[in-house]
């Protein structure tokens, strides 16, 4: 939980740094899970869902596309359904997923490492990812399955209202004024 609760404050610092001046900071306002049948794949681009649906209580992702810096937490990652409804079931490790051109011939994907699933479902990220392709469009968040292995690299949750640059500061200003 305080793992948690530092990459949330890493959210408002480094946002309160760069004063949402930012033009190539990309955030997701909310995580969701994967909404699936059981056993049927629901893809992104080319990589392959969980085969379970999947829900959260809540989350958030940025990523900064020009220093490839990211930082995502998400609360309740728990699978709906089977026998492991409630639970993260045998997941227990997942990755944080940048995907620039989703389902282009130019498609890359840029992976935090490996953090550890809490048996409430909860997970988070601040760091390096790499560098970022010039051209990204489209740029998605996803949460793959790190462990187990069987699972590797299927998604099971994305990130929900995308907003950057302008969007970030006029959002920042919205909120600012109904907190007054």
């Amino acid at each position: 939980m305080r793992k948690l609760l530092a990459v949330l404050l890493a959210f408002g610092s480094t946002s309160a740094a760069s004063g949402y001046d930012n033009h190539d900071e990309v955030r997701w306002r909310g995580i969701a899970g994967v909404i699936t049948a059981q056993n049927v794949n629901n893809p992104v681009g080319n990589i392959d869902s969980g085969t379970f649906a999947w829900t959260t209580r809540g989350g958030r992702a940025s990523v900064n596309l020009s220093t490839g810096t990211m930082a995502f937490a998400v609360e309740g990652l728990v699978i709906n359904g089977t026998v492991f409804s409630g639970t993260p079931g045998p997941v227990t490790g997942v990755i944080g997923t940048l995907v620039c051109n989703p389902g282009d011939h130019m498609q890359a994907l840029l992976d935090t490492p490996e953090v550890p699933l809490s048996e409430q479902g909860d997970a988070a990220f601040s760091g390096l990812i790499g560098s970022i392709p010039a051209a990204c469009a489209n740029p998605l968040f996803l949460i793959r399955i790190a462990t187990p292995a069987q699972a590797l690299g299927r998604w099971i949750a994305t990130g929900t209202e995308r907003t950057s640059g302008e969007n970030n500061r006029d959002q920042y200003r919205s909120t600012r004024r109904s907190e007054r």
